[in-house]
């Protein structure tokens, strides 16, 4: 009999892709598991989703607004709503296990399928663990994490660290470099920077390489640059005064296994997702962590990288200072980069899909 898994969470790339990396290991173990994403209305895996091939149903969660907000007065009615949603689902689908990584809908859809008495498993991708996951964790069967010492935020008998999943086409990206050049129309012979500030844009990253790209091409350097949907005009404006075919720019890539393997030296946020995608591609890497994430959970990312001599960090209040700098002088130095490549695939956990969906059928009576 075929089995029924949900799997609920998203709002960023950094849940939804390792999401997506789980269904695609949980149906090649067994092709005829019956998988349903759980995501938030509006929210990008109602897109990204069903692009993946998968079937999605949106609750009406949201997070609660940083400033001043009237809507903030309507998340106890979403909540209600989405609890209900998330039981009538639990009550259509009749999974056999729910897992959870993180964002607005795993804490209704987990809550209530617990309440079922369906086991559930959460999928923690950072090194410091947000408030909905370390709720959840009290009733969770399984744990698992991508980094030592979360014991300090779950039960330690419920714990397995098997790092994040990834996009399993970002293994051996340096096969593809020839297919990348040509699939983003860059130049063979020349060093390649590739900046990305993660599925929803990066301002200061943005506004550091729109002030600093032109010294990179006066270098002799090229730049993959995604930006985000909000910023791709200023960043083409920026290329197009200065008159060169040596910046590509894009609101957002779907082929990244190829803009990896193209890519020289690498400048990102420290999202769970982005710090794992780059342990597994072995790139040379500057971090610069998002300052208001929660807990400020991306610096605590990046440093398990600096610690281990696997990657540079720049703080984002000195992006616009330092960024392109370290650039040019990672760029320029070829020892430092094969140095940073080889701790930083060190730290990679390239079967972490396959382990992950094999705890949770392990969970399935």
């Amino acid at each position: 009999m075929a089995k029924r898994i949900i799997i609920s969470g998203g709002g960023t790339g950094g849940h939804i892709y390792p999401a997506i990396a789980i269904a695609n290991a949980l149906q090649h173990r067994e092709p005829d598991t019956e998988i349903l994403f759980v995501g938030a209305l509006g929210k990008m895996e109602m897109e990204k989703v069903p692009r993946a091939g998968y079937k999605i149903v949106g609750l009406p969660i949201a997070g609660i607004k940083r400033s001043l907000s009237l809507e903030n007065l309507t998340l106890p009615f979403k909540m209600f709503r989405s609890l209900m949603k998330a039981k009538e689902v639990i009550k259509d689908f009749r999974p056999d296990v729910a897992v959870g990584v993180g964002g607005f809908a795993s804490g209704p859809l987990l809550m209530m399928a617990s309440m079922a008495g369906i086991p559930t498993l959460i999928q923690e991708q950072n090194s410091y663990a947000g408030i909905t996951n370390k709720f959840l964790a009290k009733r969770a069967a399984k744990i698992c994490v991508a980094y030592p010492g979360m014991e300090a935020f779950f039960p330690k008998e419920k714990i397995t660290m098997l790092g994040n999943p990834v996009r399993s086409d970002i293994t051996y990206v340096h096969l593809k470099r020839s297919a990348a050049l040509e699939q983003f129309e860059l130049r063979e012979g020349l060093k390649t920077l590739f900046v990305m500030g993660g599925s929803l844009g990066a301002r200061s990253i943005n506004e550091s390489i729109a002030d600093g790209v032109g010294k990179l091409v006066d270098a002799g350097y090229q730049v993959l640059w995604q930006t985000g949907k909000n910023d791709v005009d200023k960043a083409k404006a920026a290329i197009e005064k200065l008159g060169t075919d040596r910046v590509k720019a894009f609101d957002f890539i779907y082929t990244m296994d190829l803009a990896y393997a193209v890519a020289d030296v690498v400048v990102s946020r420290a999202g769970a997702l982005s710090v794992s995608e780059l342990c597994l591609a072995a790139k040379p890497a500057i971090l610069v962590p998002f300052p208001y994430a929660s807990e400020d959970h991306q610096t605590k990312n990046a440093m398990n990288l600096v610690d281990s001599n696997a990657a540079i960090l720049v703080k984002d209040a000195e992006a616009r200072e330092r960024l392109v700098d370290q650039a040019l002088a990672l760029l320029d130095d070829v020892t430092r980069q094969r140095e940073l490549q080889t701790n930083i695939n060190k730290l990679a956990r390239p079967s972490a899909a396959d382990d992950i969906a094999a705890e949770v059928f392990n969970l399935i009576q």
